[in-house]
């Protein structure tokens, strides 16, 4: 005797589970977090700071490239403009037009020159009141020795030159190659003052025991942000820009003596350098790390403070070991709350999760918000999914997503050769018919007319495959396969014909037009399955055989002409209907797309099967069609 054993689960209320999995959790993580702060409190510290040199170094690094990314790329956008001609060193008037919108629209542009390869330049110059003053041959007073010209070629990126002291500041500069027709014919070039860049540094210092810094040129500083008064006492001896030795700061003019700090392994993966100075009987650490690309040789940022700071911290991470234990605590009981709240909904989803599976969707009732983000999230998810479902439903048939769904999904869906029987349907004369409405009209009398024809198709098992103007295409025989789909097409065909009376009669009384249809049937093999191309799918039957059903329909016009309805099935389907009592034969007929004639039949669209027809029909199946 066959038998099979089904395993036992234990099952545990979701509460529960989450009470306990959560609380003991966080308990676990909790002390095993404590004990590793107190034992290694001081690791822990140097773990601290050497995220924090990276995030100051990296930010450091930002406002220098935020800063210089649109004075390059005044350059860059320029460029193009002088190498097709539509600027010119003989028009300048024209260039210094386009140059002032570039240097108004960039705070950070001084100076934007153009100079030809004889020396002769123009360019606009942007005075610290914000007014600009365009120049040809000769910079405005106070602009000169802003920028250098380096020696480019034709192939040349743009290019930074070394920063430049004048009396009015200090400033960088980049130039571009100006090329015709691939030979150089000057350089564009655009320079930046630091004034702005100064400030922005200087505010990411951290207070009284930290000072930011940014040396240029070798050792030469730009900023320092406690140049006024010195961590170890004392101001700047010279202004800046000044020589690191002749500054006056101690702690920077002994950066040759720093020790390398090891335990910032991930600091030096992103060139970050962090070591310690001694500077009489006080210590203080130095962040600093390279940024090429600005001058001709890298810029230097970083910021030292007091090596005293890390006891504070040990300090404060040895208090928090007290504080931790009492947020264990706080966190298991609120944790074994918070099972409890978060059950609810979960459990509401479950429920309906079930009716989703089994495609209820009509039974399913809209999960309500939550004040958990998480909770909530998925509600409004799991909402959404049910609509877009049910409006999924309005364009792809209910019967048929039923049908692939219980048959194994995308499986049952792929495209194979089948034995099926096809339906196409036509309304007479509708052409002319709808010159007389408008296209509301139209279309609501149609959606009235495929109701009649759906209804009869799903009826019967069968497929709606689509609607071709005021056609239909459906099948039987896929996706599920059945024995019985040539009679199982008959009598939707003879279904749609005695619903029709009934529609017909409801237009008459409205003063609507009644309609005739023509429906042709055949059976024959077909391509059944998903066709398309990447999320263009659609589930359709494709081949001979629909080209024939089409052609069938088509040829009603001349066999029933004032019929009602008149369908016409060849001798394929009628070798498969079982005490088919109401056929009569109307001929053989040269079908357009076919070499030999085929047989065809005239149906009687009222009749009904009779008792043997009945017996005779083979077992339907719902196995997927092979």
């Amino acid at each position: 005797m066959a038998f099979s054993l089904k395993r036992k689960y234990l099952k545990m209320p979701l509460s529960r589970i989450v009470s306990f999995a959560f609380g003991g959790f966080v308990a676990i993580s909790i002390s095993l977090i404590l004990f590793l702060s107190v034992k290694a409190n001081v690791q822990n510290t140097f773990s601290l700071l050497n995220d924090k040199a990276i995030l100051l170094s990296t930010s450091m690094e930002q406002r220098v490239r935020d800063h210089f990314y649109s004075v390059e790329q005044a350059v860059t956008d320029l460029k193009p403009f002088f190498d097709r001609g539509e600027i010119s060193f003989s028009d300048q008037d024209t260039g210094l037009d386009m140059m002032k919108v570039a240097v108004a629209t960039s705070s950070r542009i001084t100076v934007l020159v153009a100079t030809d390869l004889n020396g002769e330049n123009f360019g606009v110059y942007q005075a610290p009141s914000g007014r600009l003053w365009p120049f040809k041959r000769q910079l405005p007073p106070g602009s000169d020795k802003t920028y250098v010209l380096p020696k480019l070629n034709v192939y040349s990126g743009p290019t930074w030159g070394p920063i430049l002291n004048n009396d009015v500041g200090q400033f960088a500069n980049v130039s571009v190659p100006l090329v015709i027709k691939g030979k150089l014919i000057g350089t564009l070039t655009a320079a930046s003052s630091l004034d702005s860049l100064a400030k922005a540094i200087r505010s990411l210092d951290e207070g009284d025991e930290s000072t930011t810094f940014v040396m240029v040129n070798g050792d030469e500083i730009l900023v320092h942000s406690d140049k006024d008064e010195f961590q170890v006492g004392g101001k700047a001896l010279q202004p800046l820009p000044a020589p690191r030795e002749a500054f006056g700061d101690p702690v920077l003019a002994n950066m040759d003596t720093a020790d390398k700090l090891d335990g910032f392994a991930k600091a030096a993966r992103l060139g970050i350098n962090v070591s310690r100075i001694e500077v009489g009987k006080r210590e203080f650490i130095v962040m600093k790390a390279d940024i090429p690309g600005y001058s001709t040789e890298p810029w230097v940022i970083g910021q030292y403070f007091r090596g005293a700071s890390i006891t504070r911290e040990v300090e404060r991470l040895t208090g928090s070991a007290l504080v931790g234990i009492g947020a264990m605590i706080i966190a298991v009981l609120v944790a074994l709350w918070m099972g409890r709240v978060m059950a609810r909904p979960l459990k509401k989803l479950a429920e309906q999760s079930r009716a989703v599976a089994t495609l209820s969707l009509d039974n399913v009732e809209p999960l309500p918000r939550s004040r958990v983000a998480e909770l909530d999230q998925v509600a409004q998810a799991f909402n959404s999914m049910v609509v877009g479902l049910r409006a999924m439903n309005t364009y792809v048939p209910r019967s048929l997503f039923n049908k692939l769904m219980r048959l194994g999904g995308s499986q049952a869906a792929e495209a194979r050769e089948a034995r099926l029987t096809i339906l196409f349907t036509d309304i007479v004369g509708f052409t002319a018919m709808s010159e007389t409405m408008s296209a509301g009209e139209t279309a609501r009398y149609l959606n009235a007319h495929f109701a009649v024809l759906v209804s009869g198709v799903e009826e019967e098992g069968g497929t709606v495959d689509k609607f071709v103007g005021d056609g239909m295409l459906a099948f039987w025989g896929a996706p599920d396969a059945r024995a019985d789909h040539a009679m199982a097409a008959v009598r939707a065909a003879r279904r749609i014909s005695r619903d029709l009376e009934d529609f017909n009669s409801e237009a008459a009384e409205r003063g609507d037009p009644t309609v005739r249809i023509r429906i042709g049937i055949h059976t024959g093999p077909a391509v059944v399955g998903n066709v398309g191309a990447l999320d263009r799918w659609n589930y359709t039957v494709v081949g001979d055989t629909v080209n024939v059903t089409e052609r069938l329909q088509t040829l009603g016009r001349e066999l029933g002409a004032e019929d009602k309805v008149v369908i016409l099935v060849s001798s394929d389907t009628i070798a498969e209907l079982y005490g088919e009592q109401a056929a009569e034969r109307a001929g053989d007929f040269s079908l357009r797309g076919r070499s030999e004639p085929m047989e065809v039949f005239k149906l009687d669209p009222y009749a009904s099967p009779n008792e043997d027809q009945i017996a005779a029909a083979p077992a339907f199946s719902t196995t997927a069609a092979e």
